[in-house]
């Protein structure tokens, strides 16, 4: 009878230390652990609510998949993945407060990006405070990574790419383009894509002939399009957001601003751009993180067209997934990659796993910097062509060529 009073004990304890660790077997060899809380405060509301909508779809469909995987495996142990939301109504500085409620109350062990660069710069404060891993899809300005920190990771393109895919295929069109006219809200990123433009344009040959900015989130612009229309530009950039797109589009057909090709940093590749504009919006090209048509062998999760399919059920739309819903499942894939690679939820070790990973996606190649910032993956061009998204540049992975130049509005 001692013999099994010692057993029971010693298999009382076991258990003991299993349920500490958060670990239990289901018995089919099958080892789950306590949930994994990731916290993300959002535009959910607010001026940038409908890019703020498209990140949280993009969490939700990792959230999905991975939570029919059995959750994030750490050293052979099967985690389910909860997100904390909390609505940031498009403030920077409120999204920083709410970052810290979800540490601090809500005990997110991990935090994923919010939208834009303005909210991110705040949270990147909080999260280096905390030495809490934030990745990041949504926040392109290279000022945030600028600053020396160490535990914010974004997987995005920076912000001086977005716009220069478009002089690279201007130099490939005939006639070329010669003068460019640039517009530019003034918060950071928007600055930083203007910036690389008139910076960039003159070394293909192209004159900055106009070069403004306004009030972020203005869109109130019918008069700055009228100063850009004085120039005769071939090229009428916008870096912004949806809203001024929508706005400068707009603005542009009311003075009759004709020019061979317009192109907007952020905006038309959202199906909100072809909704508010209808036939208006062709037509209109960007620079896109991430299209359906890229060509890239991802090492895990889902392929492009496996991915495009699984959005559109998941969410009852005919519509492509565009890429702030792309880049989004990125930043979960990477923190996903990093924390099986670390072995271990500790913030510390997670972190060193994103400093060395590199890893091929749907989304392309996931690897950064010493900044914290993917200089790695390219940007595609896509244009609006009777009112559907399109590839257009590079040529090897556009699915059709540009329609050039543009007609003027008097002949559409």
């Amino acid at each position: 009878m001692g013999g099994k009073k010692t057993l029971t004990a010693i298999l009382s304890l076991f258990g003991t230390v299993a349920l500490a660790c958060g670990g239990t077997n289901s018995g089919g060899g099958t080892t789950t652990g306590a949930d994994i809380i990731l916290g993300t405060p959002l535009s959910i509301t607010g001026a940038q609510s409908n890019e703020g909508n498209l990140t949280k779809q993009g969490y939700d469909m990792w959230l999905s998949w991975i939570n029919q995987q059995g959750g994030i495996s750490v050293k052979g142990v099967k985690h389910k993945v909860q997100i904390k939301y909390e609505d940031d109504a498009s403030n920077a500085n409120q999204s920083a407060v709410l970052m810290q409620k979800l540490i601090s109350e809500e005990n997110a062990q991990f935090i994923l990006g919010p939208y834009g660069s303005a909210a991110t710069a705040t949270d990147a404060v909080v999260a280096e405070k905390a030495g809490i891993p934030m990745v990041e899809a949504n926040g392109a300005a290279q000022a945030i990574f600028n600053k020396g920190y160490k535990y914010t990771f974004g997987v995005l393109s920076p912000a001086n790419k977005y716009l220069s895919g478009v002089i690279d295929m201007a130099t490939t069109l005939n006639p070329k383009p010669t003068t460019v006219a640039m517009l530019s809200a003034d918060d950071n990123f928007s600055l930083e894509v203007a910036q690389s433009i008139v910076d960039y344009a003159p070394t293909k040959g192209m004159q900055i002939v106009f070069n403004q900015k306004y009030p972020n989130g203005s869109t109130d612009v019918s008069g700055l399009v009228a100063q850009a229309k004085a120039k005769s530009p071939d090229i009428v950039f916008n870096s912004g957001h949806l809203a001024e797109a929508i706005a400068i589009n707009k603005a542009a057909k009311d003075l009759k601003l004709d020019a061979k090709i317009f192109a907007y940093s952020v905006g038309p590749s959202t199906p909100q751009f072809i909704t508010s504009l209808g036939k208006d919006a062709n037509y209109v090209y960007d620079g896109s993180q991430w299209t359906p048509q890229v060509k890239y062998k991802p090492s895990f999760y889902l392929s492009e067209a496996d991915y495009v399919a699984a959005y559109k059920k998941q969410f009852n739309t005919p519509d492509d997934p565009d890429y702030h819903v792309a880049e989004s499942t990125a930043a979960c894939l990477a923190l996903q990659k990093a924390i099986e690679n670390a072995g271990s939820l500790k913030p510390d070790k997670v972190r060193d796993a994103l400093a060395t990973l590199d890893v091929m996606t749907f989304f392309g190649q996931i690897k950064f910097d010493s900044r914290g910032i993917n200089t790695f993956k390219p940007m595609v061009v896509e244009q609006i062509q009777d009112g559907k998204h399109h590839t257009v540049f590079p040529a090897d992975v556009a699915d059709i060529k540009p329609q050039y130049p543009t007609p003027g509005w008097a002949t559409r």
